[in-house]
C-alpha cells in the first residue's frame, strides 16, 4: 500500500510539473512571436500577428491544476509552511497530540473542500459549462484536476495521520529534521 501511495503522490507532482512546462512553453512561444513581430516590423516586412488565444485563461487552469494537483505530493515532502516553532518549544508528546489534532482537524477541512470542488465540477459536466473566453473551454477539465488534487491531499493527511498514531511522529517531520540538522553545523 506504501508504494502505491507513494507512486500515487510522485504521479501528481509530475502532472503538477508538467502544467507549469506546459504555461512556459505557451507563454514563451507568445513572447516569442511577439519578438519576431518586432523584429518583422523594424525590418519593414509583414508581421506574423501570432497570437494564442484565451492564453491567459488557459495558463490560469493550468497553474490551478498544478497546484491543487502538487498539493499532496508537497505536504509528504515536508515543504508545506508549518508553525515549527512551537512545536519545537513543547514536549514531544505533546507534540504529537497536537500534530494529530492538526492532521485530524486537516481531515475535515480538507475533506470539506475536495467535496465542493467535486460538486462543482460534477455540475459543470451536468451543465456543460464553457468558460468565457474567446476558446471555449469545458470548465470541469480544470475543476476535475483540482478536484483529484484536493481528494489527493485528504488521502495525504489520511495517510499521516495513520503514520502518526502507529509511529509517533508524522513523515514529513523527517524534513524538518534534516534543516535543523543543516542549521546546527
Amino acid at each position: 500500500m506504501r508504494a502505491i501511495l507513494d507512486r500515487l503522490y510522485a504521479g501528481a507532482l509530475w502532472l503538477s510539473a508538467l502544467c507549469i512546462v506546459a504555461i512556459a512553453t505557451l507563454v514563451g512561444l507568445q513572447v516569442g512571436a511577439r519578438v519576431i513581430d518586432a523584429l518583422l516590423k523594424l525590418a519593414g516586412l509583414r508581421q506574423t500577428g501570432f497570437v494564442i488565444l484565451s492564453l491567459s485563461e488557459i495558463a490560469g487552469y493550468l497553474l490551478a491544476a498544478a497546484s491543487f494537483l502538487a498539493l499532496a505530493g508537497t505536504l509528504k515532502g515536508g515543504v508545506h509552511i508549518r508553525v515549527t516553532m512551537f512545536l519545537a518549544m513543547i514536549p514531544e508528546a505533546a507534540r504529537r497530540a497536537v500534530e494529530t489534532a492538526a492532521l485530524a482537524f486537516a481531515i475535515l477541512v480538507s475533506g470539506y473542500g475536495a467535496w465542493h470542488v467535486a460538486t462543482l465540477a460534477y455540475d459543470s459536466w451536468r451543465f456543460n459549462e464553457l468558460s468565457p473566453g474567446l476558446i471555449p473551454i469545458p470548465l470541469v477539465y480544470p475543476q476535475a484536476a483540482m478536484a483529484v488534487g484536493a481528494a489527493l491531499l485528504v488521502v495525504a493527511f489520511v495517510d499521516e495521520l495513520v503514520i502518526t498514531l502507529t509511529r509517533g511522529r508524522p513523515s514529513f517531520r523527517r524534513a524538518e529534521d534534516a534543516i535543523t540538522l543543516g542549521q546546527e553545523g
